[in-house]
């Protein structure tokens, strides 16, 4: 193979309709705005990288450890759910003229589909459309009837046409494929628990060691974005990691071990609360005095009388 087939293409084409979708897989559109493809049906597709202004759902049943997401490779097992938002890159990091057959099932909608119903207000919610690579939905057989289940509902109401009721119908059974879906995530993060507590304690390693550095003083206070990128996760799959194991988000997370050593720091009398506030990586005094009663009752050197 000489050098110009090896090359991996760098174009990133933009998916902007379903239309677009549909055609490149050899499939009719039924509805303009959504779509259901049982991809065992579509041809071959060029092995092309897209910026996706759809929401797009993969439900694969091989594995293919060639398609990434943004930069990284997906590394999914067989019964995979992949969830693709708006504004996010998805594809193939294959050389330009390699085929390649789409296999599992795939849900398309515009974001027009859902605008002004429950689900429109409702989908940023559903945070797993923004986790990363490494964080992927596998689904049990059980489950993933579940899945064909809601998608072959939107399929039939697509294929019986168009009337009054079609949209309400189609937005239900999508809204309903989702929950079932923060259902699913809720026992991967239960099957996961081993790893999840591995990474509870790693994140409390990582606070104490920033308030024991200088970083405070340098960077101010750690954000939830921070720890998450320290250990390789998405934020929002981070957050929602936390929230599972100890009941608080992350941000409460941080903010209460802040107010213990803070409550520490305060006690020794040798600093003002000034002087303590930096050392904390507060940029001003009176937001960390702010800070303090709001979540203590009693302002920092109320505290330090008692």
């Amino acid at each position: 193979m000489n050098q110009k087939s090896l090359k991996i293409m760098d174009k990133i084409e933009k998916l902007v309709s379903v239309t677009q979708f549909n055609s490149r897989r050899g499939q009719a559109t039924l509805h303009p705005l959504v779509s259901v493809l049982d991809q065992s049906k579509s041809i071959k597709i060029q092995a092309n990288r897209y910026l996706s202004e759809l929401y797009v759902i993969f439900l694969k049943d091989v594995k293919c450890e060639e398609m990434t997401y943004g930069r990284s490779h997906y590394d999914y097992q067989e019964e995979t759910l992949i969830f693709i938002a708006p504004g996010q890159v998805f594809g193939f990091d294959l050389p330009e003229e390699i085929l390649v057959q789409p296999s599992g099932w795939a849900l398309v909608f515009h974001p027009d589909f859902i605008r002004g119903t429950s689900l429109g207000k409702s989908i940023k919610n559903y945070n797993f459309f923004s986790y990363d690579v490494n964080e992927a939905l596998h689904i049990s057989e059980r489950e993933r009837e579940i899945v064909l289940d809601c998608f072959k509902k939107i399929k039939e109401e697509l294929e019986r046409g168009i009337d009054k009721h079609s949209k309400t119908l189609i937005v239900s059974n999508i809204e309903l494929f989702l929950n079932y879906c923060v259902r699913f995530y809720d026992r991967q993060f239960i099957t996961q628990e081993s790893i999840n507590k591995d990474i509870l304690v790693r994140f409390e390693d990582l606070i104490d060691k920033y308030f024991n550095s200088d970083l405070p003083q340098t960077t101010g206070l750690p954000s939830v974005a921070y720890f998450a990128e320290k250990m390789n996760l998405s934020a929002n799959y981070f957050g929602d990691l936390i929230k599972k194991e100890t009941g608080k988000s992350a941000q409460e997370y941080i903010q209460a071990t802040l107010i213990e050593l803070a409550k520490e720091k305060i006690l020794d009398i040798s600093k003002s609360v000034s002087e303590i506030a930096y050392e904390l990586g507060f940029e001003y005094p009176q937001h960390f005095t702010r800070f303090f009663k709001q979540k203590v009752g009693l302002t920092p050197n109320e505290y330090r009388k008692i």
